[in-house]
């Protein structure tokens, strides 16, 4: 067996899927296994269910807001897909490059989609498998506190290489964010500075002009939708009040009566979801106090959050999955990582590392309580995380990791890892991706295959997102999924699911049994003889040049 990528178009023939000029209906069936418990002991029954998902095919115009479109996250998405736009090339000491979009899953991965004749895994890039808007193709706009163009910010950002930053800059200066939120006692008293660019009135007014300033950009450039991101700075934990945020009622009146405890990033969601739009949390505050989910709820509108998953995190997820999975023990994690840019300066307060602390420490919770054989109750890793501020290094995170663990027969074992990454060019791919996968989530519905049934949107908090960000929000009652394969898995097969394929697998139960293997082996020796056959000719026709060559040169 090989893997073969393609790029070919494809259509699922089947009688469980239909295609519409409006949409792509689809029967799927989910299959799990229910525990029931009787006292001391279990039974498992397998269970059924059929769906029937609707996923609309007209890719509609989208705008993105940026909440922090002046900062290195804003500046450095902004930037990437004006190149992509433009066809701007730049030269570095390695050579010419060209705009790209590695770091996304989107754009820059595949997905299996089945064995062909020859027993060969056919993988198809992601964004083929159902009908995505191109990053491209959006429209992009936003707020900050700072009044800086985006050409001036991205030079100050220092992110991108010269030869870029030059090429990009006529076009970028010609753009400015549009004026922010800006609450003292919620981000670092060293972004003050920076805050020439700010709402003013009351609390009711500011949230009144943000909701005014997502119509415009969308009337203003014929946009079918927009979606709200938050790339801005961390915020400090807001206190949830009974009374004042704990249900949609009041903290819409906490918003009318001008409460201190409304941060910023809350106000923003609220203004999203009042005007029909997703908002997406980048960062690790909780924004989403509880009457704004009850909002986004029952105005049927996502959220997602919370906190881009880009580097550190990222491995985190995979490796302490793979410990636990494997039966190893972890006892012990300490994350330390150092910055330069303003993220890094803003996260030097402790109000605000306090709350990225939370959302990287969380990440391990899941996998833990998962072994109850490894742990007991109650039992997890000692885990600490340090963040300093070091203005030299700018936007060129440094992370060093040690996982301890205990291995068979009382043994230890310690794992280092030292990780340099820019963190903007790690994000913004994620910023895309989030937005491609918000967007495409709008477009998909489904029902129980049963008499009616309704079909329905997902549920408010986008879970569907989690492989993105650092401390997923799930629905209230749900599990929290941390480790990264099976977040990734799962945007996979609800990709397949709206086309009529079934869920991937790794059993390869095709290629198990001896007679499998036989005829895998037929193919493969098929492929050899014809191989080595087209290689004898070729090197027949060398050899037939190589003579006539000689015969040049003699004469």
């Amino acid at each position: 067996m090989t893997y073969q990528f393609t790029n070919d178009t494809f259509v699922v023939e089947s009688d469980k899927v239909t295609y519409t000029q409006d949409a792509i209906l689809s029967n799927y069936m989910y299959e799990t296994s229910e525990v029931i418990r009787n006292g001391t002991s279990l039974t498992v029954r397998p269970k059924k269910t059929e769906y029937v998902f609707k996923t609309e095919r007209k890719v509609p115009k989208t705008g993105v807001l940026i909440v922090g479109l002046g900062g290195n996250n804003g500046t450095t998405v902004t930037g990437g897909l004006l190149a992509h736009k433009l066809g701007i090339t730049w030269n570095t000491k390695e050579g010419e490059r060209k705009p790209d979009f590695l770091g996304s899953i989107t754009q820059a991965s595949t997905c299996k989609l089945g064995i062909d004749q020859e027993g060969n895994d056919i993988f198809v890039p992601m964004n083929s498998m159902v009908p995505l808007v191109a990053p491209q193709d959006l429209v992009v706009g936003g707020w900050d506190i700072s009044s800086m163009n985006l050409g001036d910010a991205m030079k100050r950002a220092g992110v991108f290489e010269y030869d870029l930053q030059k090429k990009l800059y006529p076009h970028l200066q010609k753009l400015k964010p549009m004026p922010s939120v800006y609450v003292k006692d919620f981000i670092a008293a060293n972004q003050e500075d920076r805050a020439d660019n700010v709402l003013t009135g009351s609390i009711q007014e500011q949230m009144d002009h943000l909701r005014n300033d997502i119509r415009t950009f969308k009337s203003t450039n014929g946009l079918d939708k927009v979606i709200v991101l938050w790339s801005a700075n961390t915020e400090r934990f807001a206190d949830i009040i009974e009374g004042v945020n704990d249900t949609s009622a009041n903290l819409l009146a906490a918003i009318k009566t001008g409460h201190s405890e409304v941060a910023p990033s809350t106000l923003f969601a609220v203004a999203s979801i009042l005007e029909g739009c997703t908002y997406i949390n980048g960062s690790p505050q909780n924004t989403f106090v509880p009457g704004c989910v009850e909002l986004a709820e029952e105005k049927n509108i996502f959220i997602g959050g919370d906190d881009f998953k880009s580097g550190q995190t990222k491995m985190k997820s995979v490796l302490v999955d793979f410990l636990v999975s494997s039966g190893i023990k972890p006892v012990s994690i300490v994350s330390y990582n150092h910055l330069g840019n303003n993220d890094g300066k803003n996260l030097s307060a402790p109000k605000q590392f306090r709350s990225k602390e939370i959302s990287k420490s969380n990440v391990v919770d899941d996998m833990v309580a998962s072994n109850g054989i490894m742990f007991a109750p109650g039992e997890h890793p000692d885990h600490t995380v340090v963040i300093k501020y070091v203005p030299y290094v700018g936007d060129s995170k440094r992370a060093l990791d040690e996982y301890t663990s205990e291995i068979f027969m009382g043994g230890k074992n310690t794992i280092s890892m030292h990780n340099t990454c820019e963190d903007s060019l790690l994000a913004a791919p994620l910023i895309l991706d989030l937005i491609v996968l918000a967007e495409f989530s709008e477009r998909i519905s489904m029902k129980e295959n049963v008499e009616n049934a309704k079909f329905e949107k997902m549920h408010s908090v986008l879970s569907l997102l989690s492989f993105l960000l650092k401390a997923p929000m799930v629905p209230p009652g749900t599990p929290v999924v941390n480790a990264l394969f099976p977040q990734r898995q799962a945007i996979a097969n609800i990709m397949r699911a709206c086309i009529g394929l079934p869920s991937e697998n790794y059993m390869l139960l095709e290629n198990r049994t001896k007679s499998a293997g036989q005829i895998a082996l037929q193919v493969a020796r098929s492929k050899a003889t014809q191989l080595a056959k087209k290689r004898k000719l070729g090197n027949n026709n060398i050899e037939e040049s190589k003579g006539d060559n000689s015969r040049v040169k003699i004469q």
